[in-house]
């Protein structure tokens, strides 16, 4: 709203006014993406993190202590981007949220996996650096995943 009120104070035609509302909403979703991937840096380290102590500390095999990390990563993600990515308010329905939360990225974590197997088949360049294929199918699933939150997950509250 402040564009427009912008445009209407300094006189400037409604077409110039929807043009500085556009681009501050086009920034405020840049930001927004931007929170998304810090989020996502910190999941990231969540999940290694929990990995390595279930591991070494719990003495869980790693497919089993996998499973409990990227459920505590997926909590502490779903909980990061409810307070500074997607801002919301009162949690009514949090567990359904946090249920849709898992599901949706269930299937960005599919899509990850997918890409990954996909590029280490077909691709030379990955199966001498199977880290390409983890960095493709991250950045396709990145993607996946933030529209999905932004419009399934926590709805697009047009901020």
């Amino acid at each position: 709203m402040l564009p427009r009120r912008l445009a209407v104070m300094t006189g400037f035609g409604s077409s110039t006014g929807m043009l500085l509302h556009r681009l501050a909403r086009l920034r405020a979703l840049n930001t927004r993406f931007l929170r998304f991937c810090l989020v996502g840096v910190i999941g990231f380290a969540l999940d290694a993190g929990t990995l390595q102590l279930l591991i070494s500390g719990a003495g869980l095999d790693p497919f089993i202590a996998r499973l409990g990390s990227y459920l505590v990563a997926a909590t502490g993600t779903w909980w990061l981007n409810r307070r500074i990515t997607f801002i919301k308010g009162s949690c009514g329905a949090c567990v359904n949220q946090w249920l849709h939360y898992l599901s949706v990225n269930g299937v960005g974590a599919g899509i990850n996996y997918g890409i990954y197997v996909l590029s280490l088949l077909t691709l030379d360049m990955v199966r001498q650096t199977p880290v390409l294929g983890v960095a493709l199918g991250s950045a396709l699933a990145l993607i996946f995943n933030y529209v999905a939150n932004l419009h399934w997950v926590f709805g697009d509250d047009k901020r």
